[in-house]
């Protein structure tokens, strides 16, 4: 499966989710399609491996935002079923990264920018984005690479 593209993928999971009557997760999946396909309309371009997981990433953030806002309100299973459907959604995204390697990205971003201080803190994110998209929260990122440049 890690040769084919992420929406050959998602086309794939499709295809099973259809034959083996998983509605839920068809519901989900298709979304996912639905969102992929929307930005290609609107750019006029296929998009590649790391466009689709920016599109899965803002996805797993919305429902990470509603499942705790349901949380808030006491809605238990709206915020269950967001959690559902996060879980159908990271199946297609890479291996997050642990703390270390986390760490070491961060060093490495800082040194290639040559970061001085908080006022560097959107060169480093630049560079680290594409090499973190859909494996790491950007908002802890964003305080990891903070507490980084301020201490």
């Amino acid at each position: 499966m890690a040769d084919s593209s992420l929406k050959e993928q998602l086309n794939s999971a499709v295809k099973d989710a259809m034959r083996n009557k998983e509605k839920e997760r068809l519901v989900t999946l298709r979304m996912a399609q639905a969102a992929v396909k929307q930005i290609e309309i609107d750019e006029r371009r296929e998009l590649g491996d790391e466009d689709v997981l920016k599109v899965l990433d803002k996805m797993l953030k919305q429902r990470r935002d509603a499942a705790s806002q349901y949380d808030d309100a006491g809605r238990q299973e709206l915020a269950d079923k967001e959690r559902a459907e996060m879980a159908i959604i990271e199946e297609f995204m890479p291996a997050a990264l642990g703390d270390d390697e986390l760490e070491t990205l961060i060093r490495a971003a800082i040194s290639a920018t040559d970061a001085q201080g908080m006022q560097d803190m959107g060169r480093v994110m630049n560079e680290l984005r594409p090499q973190v998209t859909g494996r790491v929260d950007m908002g802890q990122l964003s305080g990891k690479v903070k507490a980084a440049l301020v201490g």
